[in-house]
């Protein structure tokens, strides 16, 4: 039985993918969240403990924390508004006190990479301040300081790719020739594991970074090669501020300008490595760090494979409703408002959830795309995720997973996929899908080939569900405003589904 590690983050980018390699490293792991039940479908959800905690709530994160050797802090209000630096330090505060009185042996903090000045983004302040404060907690803290992290999902990465990707030419402030030192994920993991295992007597922090010193002119042009593009015409001005950049950058790029900003931000300094002590503790493979050129042609790999393991958008949006469906069809919170609808498709069960398992992101929502693209700029600009988010996975979903701007909040397979809206809205929405067998069939994927219908066809029924509780005089109005749509909305939902499902199952189409 190896040492008890606690992970907070676990529903992050780094933290999702830190649980599997500590297990594989012979840790025994306690999952900490808010919300545990949004790890359900993670291929390590059995493999680990769980623990309920708000990392600001002392008691709760003490509890989670007990018994616990090693605590991996990766929490961080990347995007979550102005008072961002407040919530991180009132969060690294509790933790840090809780780590203390739970006895816990050493804390791991992911950083930022900064230079040692005054003057810096607000992101690096914080990040710094949070830093600072773990390491006077009185537990040994080990600090891991990157840049840019390189690897398929990551916000750093998606910037850069959808930048480069989409403009071939491009003006660009200053800052794209300022010096970077990035780093691949699979070298940032590497380092955390190892951390976990330094003696009692290191607590300090470290600067980590791949192998290579480049500016983001170079990264982009870099990536360019690797992608197979041409090289593209990068003008520097030194017109575009920090906040005219982000903009620009949630215009280009999925990723919103509640996080292009900060990222953005950070960009305007130099950010070097200035040592690698870390070596000393955790040495450096064999074969050296991943390159630049490696860690991208690794990471387009896998999207290319569909085997984004977790994204920037695994986060929730902050603010956005986390409420379950009520399941008390008379409930008493309030008015529910709802728009149901079936429709008989001449198709196999399967196929049928192929399709919508599928749904969003490139496949898009099989009904007036104008309207889809027009709602989803509006929620862009009211500070909601848009539909730019996309998809982890173009084909498969689990529990808590991203898709547009909504998230998955249950799944059964080849049943029901139930969708909760993060879009800005007067009220709380959630919108369902589902498979039933059509008259006749025997179950929900219809046995192995599908219902048998009077003539002989494979069939299934398609349900729909729209869930609309609001909030307050304005959530009713909204909905009596869109219901007028909702025959050409759902509608046509209904009607393309179906209709794809069909041309699947006339072609053929094999459920992967």
């Amino acid at each position: 039985m190896g040492a008890l590690v606690a992970v907070t983050g676990v529903t992050g980018y780094v933290g999702g993918r830190l649980v599997p390699e500590l297990l594989a490293a012979g840790f025994r792991v306690r999952a900490v969240a808010r919300n545990p039940a949004r790890l359900r479908g993670r291929p390590w959800f059995d493999d680990v403990e769980t623990a309920a905690a708000d990392a600001t709530r002392l008691e709760e994160i003490r509890a989670a924390l007990d018994g616990v050797e090693v605590a991996y802090y990766l929490i961080h209000s990347l995007g979550t508004g102005q008072r961002f630096a407040r919530r991180d330090r009132l969060a690294a505060l509790t933790f840090a006190r809780a780590a203390r009185d739970a006895g816990v042996q050493r804390i791991v903090y992911l950083g930022g990479l900064h230079p040692e000045e005054e003057g810096l983004s607000p992101h690096l302040e914080s990040r710094r301040e949070v830093e600072d404060i773990l390491l006077a907690s009185g537990v040994p803290t080990t600090v891991l300081r990157a840049a840019v992290i390189l690897g398929s999902g990551s916000a750093s990465f998606e910037m850069m790719r959808y930048l480069t990707e989409r403009l071939p030419a491009m003006t660009t402030p200053r800052w794209v020739d300022n010096r970077i030192q990035p780093i691949a994920i699979r070298d940032v993991l590497r380092y955390l594991v190892g951390s976990a295992t330094m003696p009692a007597e290191v607590s300090r922090a470290f600067d980590i970074g791949g192998p290579e010193v480049l500016t983001y002119r170079d990264m982009m042009q870099r990536y360019a090669a690797v992608a197979g593009l041409r090289r593209r015409i990068i003008v520097g001005v030194g017109v575009l501020s920090p906040r005219l950049s982000s903009l620009w950058v949630s215009l280009v790029t999925p990723v919103p300008a509640s996080i292009a900003r900060p990222l953005v931000e950070s960009l305007v300094h130099e950010v070097v490595c200035q040592e690698h002590d870390i070596a000393r503790w955790v040495p450096d493979p064999p074969a050296g760090l991943v390159p630049f050129d490696e860690a991208v042609r690794l990471a387009l790999q896998r999207i290319q494979d569909a085997e984004v393991v977790t994204r920037w958008s695994s986060a929730s949006v902050p603010g956005a409703p986390s409420d379950p469906l009520p399941s008390d069809p008379d409930w008493a919170g309030g008015s529910l408002y709802r728009d149901r609808r079936r429709t008989e498709v001449a198709a196999p069960p399967a196929v049928l959830w192929q399709v919508l398992e599928s749904i969003g992101g490139e496949s898009g929502w099989y009904s007036w795309p104008l309207a889809w693209r027009v709602r989803g700029v509006l929620d862009r600009f009211w500070g909601g995720p848009g539909l730019r988010r996309g998809r982890r996975d173009p084909l498969r979903l689990l529990v808590d997973d991203a898709v547009d701007f909504w998230r998955v909040e249950e799944v059964q397979a080849g049943r029901l996929l139930r969708l909760r809206a993060e879009m800005r809205v007067p009220g709380l929405a959630w919108l369902e899908l589902g498979v039933e067998p059509a008259e006749g069939g025997a179950d929900g994927m219809g046995g192995a080939d599908g219902a048998d219908g009077a003539d002989g066809a494979q069939r299934c029924v398609m349900t729909q569900l729209a869930t609309f509780h609001p909030q307050g005089l304005l959530g009713h109005l909204y909905w009596w405003a869109v219901t007028p749509f909702h025959g050409v909305v759902f509608g046509g939902m209904q009607r393309g589904i179906r209709e794809e499902a069909e041309r699947r199952a006339a072609r053929g189409s094999v459920v992967r």
